[in-house]
């Protein structure tokens, strides 16, 4: 289970927060306000083995090797998180960030979330990747994402029994030109043969979170989790999602959509400058449930990213 709280201190000495909220949507604008060292990296690296311990040990039963195996063991270097390729470790900070941002800071609603599991053993293509990987040294590849929902955390009430969700995307770019958020929130451009020009796809952020189903995949995998590692301490929210995911006469849910950005600042961005806009919910979300949206803007993220991967369960 995912059991470490987030590095509440670090976060305050590292980012500043823009906060503002109208209506049912939120809009939290966070800026580094300090450069990435040493300090940062290993205030941060407890959050992140809790958030992949689970599928760390997942992968590493699949892969048939211990998870701390000896240091002359061939395949101590093969192992999960930090052997995978560099975009595919940037993604996974992306994720883990949603989660880390999401138990720290104050969303739309006012909820309380929580995590208690972090659902990376679903990557499935990291699991081929890795099972080929300890066993070839020369199958190197880049991996597919994650597919479903990149983040999901629960608002629990005294009971243990899920009041609220919050499910959306979390995205990882190096630099946050406006052409690249555009591309993200609108899809790649293509041409239209009629008036021979590029146009975005209409595929982004806005179509995949405005036309998820109201109960994602991501819940029965949730669900699955729970009931293999503490059925028990999550009795009560299992009987719930049993009642939310059946086929018919489904028990609604309420929803939190969450849209998390972060990546590399640009020079022609002033501080305090947003991504998207803020000041009225964004005409292009047309789904009915809160939306709260996070811009996480770094001047060295690499270097953050590459730290704290690389400080993963070191040996």
């Amino acid at each position: 289970m995912h059991n470490c709280p987030p590095p509440n201190a670090a976060l305050k000495r590292w980012l500043k927060d823009y906060p503002s909220d109208v209506d049912n949507y939120g809009h939290l604008l966070l800026e580094q306000d300090c450069y990435c060292d040493d300090d940062l990296i290993a205030d941060f690296v407890s959050y992140f083995e809790s958030a992949h311990a689970d599928a760390r040990a997942f992968f590493h039963e699949q892969m048939g090797i211990e998870l701390h195996p000896d240091a002359d063991n061939p395949a101590v270097h093969i192992t999960y998180p930090t052997c995978l390729p560099s975009i595919t470790r940037r993604g996974l900070f992306g994720e883990v960030m949603a989660g880390m941002l999401t138990e720290h800071y104050d969303y739309i609603g006012s909820h309380e979330w929580t995590i208690p599991v972090f659902l990376f053993r679903y990557h499935e293509d990291a699991e081929a990747y890795l099972f080929a990987l300890v066993r070839d040294k020369e199958r190197k590849r880049e991996v597919y994402g994650r597919r479903g929902s990149d983040f999901l955390a629960l608002a629990l009430n005294d009971e243990g029994d899920i009041e609220r969700f919050i499910a959306g995307e979390a995205k990882w770019r190096k630099k946050l030109q406006p052409a690249v958020v555009a591309e993200l929130m609108y899809g790649k451009k293509k041409k239209n043969p009629d008036a021979e020009e590029l146009e975005h796809d209409g595929k982004g952020i806005w179509f995949q979170i405005n036309r998820d189903i109201p109960a994602p995949h991501g819940l029965r995998q949730l669900q699955r989790l729970l009931r293999e590692i503490d059925p028990d301490g999550y009795s009560a929210a299992i009987t719930k999602l049993d009642r939310v995911l059946v086929v018919r006469n489904a028990e609604p849910l309420p929803r939190t959509n969450l849209i998390m950005i972060s990546g590399g600042d640009v020079p022609s961005r002033r501080s305090k400058t947003f991504l998207i806009p803020w000041e009225a919910v964004p005409e292009e979300y047309t789904a009915p449930h809160d939306l709260q949206v996070v811009e996480l803007i770094l001047n060295d993220g690499d270097d953050l990213i590459d730290g704290v991967y690389d400080a993963l369960w070191a040996i």
